[in-house]
């Protein structure tokens, strides 16, 4: 499997607060941003998986949506969340 449990707590300890902080906004965006890019890999080479490229349209709206809240709620979080990940250009 692409993500197993290892790979989850090194992206929970490296953007959250801790391996055990899975709540919050910034790992949970590292987390969604893993399954987007693998998601994108996979549709590259099956075009018409359509139920994939559903899931990946939820995901990218979730991941969309925390971004927004951090956004509002605290500016520098999100900017370092952003440039962390390298989701702006």
């Amino acid at each position: 499997m692409y993500l197993d449990s290892t790979k989850k707590l090194e992206i929970f300890e490296k953007y959250g607060k801790s391996n055990k902080d899975t709540g919050s906004a910034e790992s949970q965006i590292a987390l969604f941003s893993t399954r987007i890019s693998h998601l994108t890999e996979h549709l590259k080479t099956n075009k018409k998986d359509f139920g994939t490229q559903r899931a990946l349209l939820q995901l990218v709206g979730k991941r969309r949506k925390l971004l927004n809240y951090l956004k509002h709620i605290d500016i520098e979080r999100y900017r370092s969340i952003v440039s962390a990940l390298g989701l702006r250009k």
